[in-house]
């Protein structure tokens, strides 16, 4: 066998096929976005293409063994998010969509945090004794980075790209100073919101909603709060694995690790 692991070698055997079937079915989707004319879909078909290489290329070319239930819980995060999420309006369709996405999300970049500290923390220029606790809370940080950064890119595509990534809610209730007639730093609260009227191009336009249009900032909270809920579940199960890697194994087919 040349030194390789049979077991490693079997489980690139299984995530290649799920590549594959995941590969397809964007595919298909990508020819289906052809024949409707949506090139936005189409460029998002191979974005989505690229990310799958992503994982391949770490296997291959780095030392970095990735674990099987991983591989395909990012395949399919990644099919999810893009292929049902953007281009079929699963997060139209399913108001729990995103939710769920950002929870899975914060799990992740969690697990990948802890991997990259271990994997530093076993060459000799990094090397230090790092208790559990600590390991856990650096991967916690990690998570939580990873998603406030997301945000940042969300913010900055709609700005800039005129874009909506970051979706606006309809709330009820209004808190501002800015409604205070004195100008004191009192907020002014309107509750029973109906509808919106704004001005626009000189005309006035009476917005298709029932009450006020938050522009992103509740989405882009929501989304910090559940990615903190995803870090927080795999920094329990993280510190779990760290006291006891056979009795919680299972926490480690999410960890990444060197060969």
């Amino acid at each position: 066998m040349n030194g390789v692991n049979p077991n490693w070698q079997h489980s690139a055997v299984a995530v290649r096929r799920v590549h594959l079937f995941f590969s397809v079915l964007v595919l298909v989707t990508m020819v289906r976005q052809f024949f409707l004319g949506n090139f936005e879909g189409i460029l998002m078909c191979l974005l989505t293409l690229g990310l799958f290489a992503v994982p391949t290329l770490i296997r291959r070319h780095t030392q970095i063994d990735l674990p099987i239930l991983l591989e395909v819980l990012v395949l399919l995060f990644i099919f999810a998010a893009e292929i049902l999420g953007e281009i079929h309006n699963f997060y139209g369709t399913f108001p729990y969509w995103d939710v769920m996405l950002h929870v899975i999300n914060g799990f992740l970049a969690a697990a990948i945090g802890l991997s990259l500290v271990e994997i530093l923390n076993q060459k000799d220029l990094f090397h230090s004794e790092l208790s559990p606790l600590l390991l856990v809370l650096l991967a916690f940080t990690f998570s939580m980075t990873i998603g406030v950064l997301w945000e940042f890119f969300e913010f900055t595509m709609d700005r800039w790209f005129n874009l909506d990534m970051q979706k606006d809610v309809v709330v009820h209730t209004l808190r501002s100073v800015l409604l205070n007639p004195t100008g004191a730093n009192r907020p002014v609260t309107l509750h029973h919101i109906t509808g919106m009227t704004v001005t626009a191009g000189g005309k006035v336009v009476r917005l298709p909603v029932h009450g006020y249009l938050d522009l992103g900032l509740v989405d882009t909270m929501k989304d910090l709060m559940v990615n903190f809920i995803g870090a927080v579940v795999f920094s329990i199960f993280g510190w779990l694995y760290l006291h006891n890697r056979y009795k919680w194994r299972f926490a480690g087919q999410f960890i990444p690790r060197r060969r």
